[in-house]
């Protein structure tokens, strides 16, 4: 392979195959209620598992609720009892046999819980229910029409802490490989860095070193559960994109250079989430100067993300040294087998599974054949 988009990466115990990654995406479309909620369903293994056909490097499952009331909508996914993780291991199950390494992305949604579906309406809270109201590390809303969150306590945020814990364990038990936590795009761990969702004046709150207590924390107790061999990303928004009141691009560039020295292997680099009326200049690897900055000045992988769209993008990206990942959302949604695609773009030899070999085959001597 000449492409830095299929050479392997070894992150401990795990060796990625190519540097490409399929990125969380929420479904929405688990049960919302009743034995099998917040458990992976035939969607799931339908959508995930056409993916893995292509064999990237490594596919993240959407963000995974580590408790009930931290899940974005009621048909989020969750790994917070024992029958979900039966249910994710028909997931990395399939992974594996197809040589794509599993990857988890745990999550507690934080003020922005409680929110309908996007493709069921308007986008917003829905009116609280007696045992699902939103908590924040301040009780600051998201937006004027949203619910007032309730701010967590100190035995809250412990609480918090051991649920990540406790979710990060049973990722483990259902096979994933690689355990990213989510700390990004205005959910909780996001919320706790940023002073415009966070108004404490306790141990949690005000100074950067405060802010960024409880991800740090979350950190520890997740590398403590899963041991030294499982790879551990941290998904952060690198900016607020309301510069210098919110989180900043140097703040990202001191947490990151904190969490690598904590063991965190990849911090996958995004932006946003947090402002509602943020203006954010939306364009082709609009993210990626982010990325560059982490990697360059804290020392720390990267994975890059955000309109990522072609093979050439993808290629400069890794020569350039601005990322050791690529990580691709509504790409993988369009075509399941993007890296397959990507092969062929760039004359690399990457088949899909042996299924569907011959169509490879064939499709080889089809261009060889004389007009």
């Amino acid at each position: 392979m000449t492409s830095p988009l299929f050479r392997p990466l070894a992150l401990r115990g795990v060796t990625l195959s190519n540097r490409i990654v399929m990125a969380p995406m929420c479904q929405y479309s688990a049960e919302p209620d009743g034995p099998d909620v917040g458990a992976p369903n035939d969607w799931h293994v339908q959508h995930y598992g056409s993916r893995a056909l292509g064999r990237p490097g490594l596919i993240i499952v959407e963000a995974t609720a580590v408790s009930a009331e931290g899940r974005i909508s009621a048909y989020d996914l969750g790994i917070w009892n024992d029958r979900q993780v039966a249910a994710h291991r028909r997931l990395t199950r399939f992974f594996r046999d197809n040589g794509v390494a599993a990857g988890i992305q745990l999550a507690h949604a934080g003020r922005k819980a409680s929110s309908p579906r996007p493709f069921d309406g308007p986008f917003g809270s829905v009116e609280p229910a007696a045992d699902w109201q939103p908590v924040a590390p301040s009780a600051v809303a998201f937006a004027p029409d949203k619910q007032v969150p309730r701010a967590l306590d100190r035995a809250g945020i412990e609480e918090v802490i051991k649920q990540f814990a406790a979710a990060a364990r049973r990722a483990r038990e259902a096979g994933y490989d690689v355990i990213e936590i989510h700390a990004a795009h205005g959910y909780l761990l996001h919320e706790f860095l940023s002073p415009v969702s966070n108004t404490r004046t306790d141990d949690y709150g005000g100074s950067f070193e405060n802010r960024v207590r409880l991800v740090e924390q979350v950190t520890d107790a997740v590398r403590q559960e899963i041991g030294e061999q499982t790879p551990i990303f941290v998904r952060i928004s690198a900016t607020d994109w309301v510069e210098p009141a919110g989180w900043t691009a140097d703040d990202s560039v001191r947490l990151a250079a904190r969490l690598r020295r904590r063991g965190v292997d990849i911090v996958h680099v995004s932006t946003g989430g947090n402002v509602a009326d943020a203006r954010i200049p939306v364009g082709p690897g609009y993210q990626v100067p982010f990325s560059r900055r982490i990697r360059q000045e804290a020392g720390m992988l990267t994975a890059a993300v955000g309109l990522i769209r072609d093979p050439e993008q993808a290629e400069e990206i890794l020569d350039a040294g601005d990322a050791d990942l690529i990580a691709l959302a509504r790409e993988f949604l369009l075509d399941p087998v993007w890296p397959v695609t990507a092969a062929r773009h760039l004359g690399e030899e990457w088949s899909l599974a042996p299924q569907y070999e011959r169509a490879e085959v064939l499709a080889r001597r089809d261009a060889r054949a004389p007009v």
